[in-house]
């Protein structure tokens, strides 16, 4: 009988957040650290599919192709997810198979680099939202917008970010592998940053500019796969209400419905929380049965039922 699978999305931040030296040992360690509180779904009989952000990591990325320009042409924004796509995979697969070896498990683990078609006439190419890179003072912020060009907004309170264009994911091309190896006690690595954007503007397929919301694609993945848990990680335990004012306050259970009503209401921002219930959402409305809301440290809990998070239901 197939086992249950569970679609687990984690922010490229678990791995490289702000402060951090950004060395392949310190994101190595934090991966790890990552890896090894998964163990807590397998070791409750579910299959395993890991979706990575990849804000930090590809706006690095961007920078390195921007300081080399003089001698290496720069490589379009689809190519710096794929890149990005390619060493987080990297780790990750270094880190769980570590993990799995350490607890005496025997899965398989393999990244599959993944193109995810969105629409070329989508709206959110006008309209940049999708904070990547470091975060800056609002002095260097300002800087790189009127020497750069780019689009910079405040990042929840946290310093000011690059904004790309995030487009809406519509189809994950390699749907049917990914789903093969996790039915085959495979840990699949997929959908990286949201997956490689790509479009039919041709005949063939072809790259697009952009960097898809990785809670998204890993939601259209969650349902078109037919996950029975979906897992949303965060930087907070649980979901609030009024965040960062003196009603803030925690929602343990929330229906897809009220999700919608607060959504509405403005509750949730584009750039933080947003994306996150908008996917969970769409998890449910298109037959999920649940999502878990909750940060990293609190998997285990959240898995037994108990502990802080939030759940998303019909």
């Amino acid at each position: 009988m197939t086992k249950p699978i569970a679609v687990v999305a984690f922010g490229g931040n678990a791995i490289l957040d702000a402060g951090d030296d950004g060395s392949f040992p310190t994101q190595l360690e934090k991966a790890k650290a990552a890896c090894r509180q998964m163990l807590a779904i397998l070791h409750q009989g579910y299959q395993l599919i890991l979706v990575h952000g990849n804000g930090p990591q590809v706006g690095n990325l961007l920078i390195q192709f921007e300081k080399a320009r003089d001698i290496i042409p720069v490589p379009p924004l689809d190519v710096a997810v794929a890149s990005s796509q390619g060493l987080l995979g990297h780790m990750l697969e270094i880190s769980m198979r570590t993990v799995l070896e350490e607890d005496r498990m025997q899965r398989e683990v393999a990244t599959v680099l993944t193109q995810v078609v969105v629409s070329p006439n989508d709206p959110a190419f006008l309209h940049p939202t999708k904070p990547i890179g470091p975060f800056y003072t609002k002095e260097q912020a300002e800087h790189y917008r009127d020497t750069e060009g780019w689009h910079i907004v405040e990042d929840a309170g946290r310093g000011w970010r690059r904004v790309v264009c995030s487009p809406l994911p519509r189809k994950v091309l390699e749907l049917g592998t990914i789903k093969y190896l996790a039915e085959n006690d495979t840990v699949v690595i997929a959908c990286g940053g949201g997956g490689i954007p790509v479009n039919y503007l041709t005949d063939c397929v072809v790259g697009t500019d952009g960097v898809i919301d990785k809670d998204a694609t890993a939601a259209l993945l969650a349902y078109n796969i037919g996950a029975e848990r979906f897992i949303i990680l965060t930087g907070v335990d649980k979901v609030c209400l009024d965040y960062g004012k003196p009603s803030q306050r925690a929602v343990d259970v929330m229906t897809a419905a009220e999700a919608k009503g607060w959504l509405e209401e403005g509750q949730f921002p584009p750039g933080s929380m947003g994306p996150k219930i908008r996917s969970a959402i769409e998890y449910v409305e298109k037959g999920g049965t649940e999502v878990i809301i909750t940060s990293q440290d609190h998997i285990v809990a959240a898995m037994q039922r108990s502990g802080n998070c939030t759940r998303i239901v019909k």
